[in-house]
């Protein structure tokens, strides 16, 4: 898989009938490897090895219902009451990160109401601290989990 803006980490990758599948220590089981997956599995390493979010505290594929619709949000890390207080949201390297990928987020946040909201394709990450209803602060890094005192 392609390099990405992230430190390397070691995954448990297999051939199967249906192609590449690595292994989601947060799912607990094996998933299809799409570059979108592995955005999402180098993020969340990175989130638990460099920022120090306990691994039971993230959630990946988590069902958000929006306006009467199932929604997969990509990443939820929640606080010790477990209360999402983070939302990330991935897209495949060669994906453009554009106003339309926080409008997405945005809209999962309406449900979840959370403090932080992360956007990454792998190349380029984004972070902001949310400041009101629909107002938020770009950060210029993602903090980690001592800095947010939850």
């Amino acid at each position: 898989m392609l390099d990405l803006n992230l430190p390397k980490y070691s995954f448990n990758i297999k051939e199967t009938e249906e192609g590449l599948r690595i292994f989601d220590r947060c799912r607990n089981k094996f998933v299809a490897l799409t570059p979108e997956e592995w955005v999402r599995q180098n993020m969340v390493e990175y989130l638990i090895h460099s920022k120090n979010y306990p691994p039971a505290r993230i959630g990946n594929e988590v069902t958000v219902v929006v306006n009467g619709m199932r929604k997969r949000s990509d990443t939820v890390i929640y606080d010790k009451q477990m209360k999402p207080r983070i939302i990330a949201e991935y897209k495949a390297p060669n994906v453009k990160i554009t106003p339309k990928v926080f409008d997405q987020i945005a809209n999962y946040n309406f449900v979840l109401n959370v403090d932080i909201l992360i956007v990454s394709n792998g190349m380029e990450h984004f972070c902001c601290r949310m400041d009101g209803d629909a107002h938020y602060t770009f950060l210029r890094e993602i903090p980690d989990r001592q800095s947010l005192n939850w």
